[in-house]
């Protein structure tokens, strides 16, 4: 096992995911780019997520799997003016990960100039232990 491992769309359909984002631009959900590092006892997980901000995110981890979440809705600023071409509009990204192999209880984050930093410790291995049983 590779440790921490992004969930992907399935490649059959990612002709039809490209027509939806070519006929719909960039409405929906995207995913953000995502480095992963390991570090021997612990993984270190950089989300890029340029413009939002730190109360946009959101971090949930259900069983075994890691789920970012930022959704930013610039609509809730009135500029003066009015727009000749208006792309920022509303934004979402979701990107799920497989951690089987990190300590739940121990994953710190922070948010600084736009990357968010997980901190994902490892699970300690366990070593099988030994016993005798008694035959009745």
């Amino acid at each position: 096992m590779f440790g921490i491992t992004p969930y992907e769309r399935n490649d059959r359909l990612s002709s039809f995911f490209d027509f939806d984002k070519d006929l719909f631009g960039s409405l929906g959900t995207r995913h953000f780019s995502t480095d992963i590092r390991d570090e021997n006892d612990r993984y270190v997980l950089e989300c890029e997520m340029p413009g939002f901000e730190k109360d946009d995110i959101k971090i949930d981890v259900n069983g075994s799997v890691l789920t970012l979440f930022a959704e930013r809705d610039d609509s809730r600023n009135k500029p003066t003016g009015e727009y000749i071409r208006r792309e920022r509009n509303f934004t979402s990204c979701r990107r799920s990960f497989d951690i089987s192999n990190v300590n739940e209880d121990a994953i710190d984050a922070s948010y600084s100039n736009g990357v968010l930093k997980l901190v994902l410790p490892k699970k300690e291995n366990e070593k099988p232990h030994s016993r005798q049983i008694e035959v009745k």
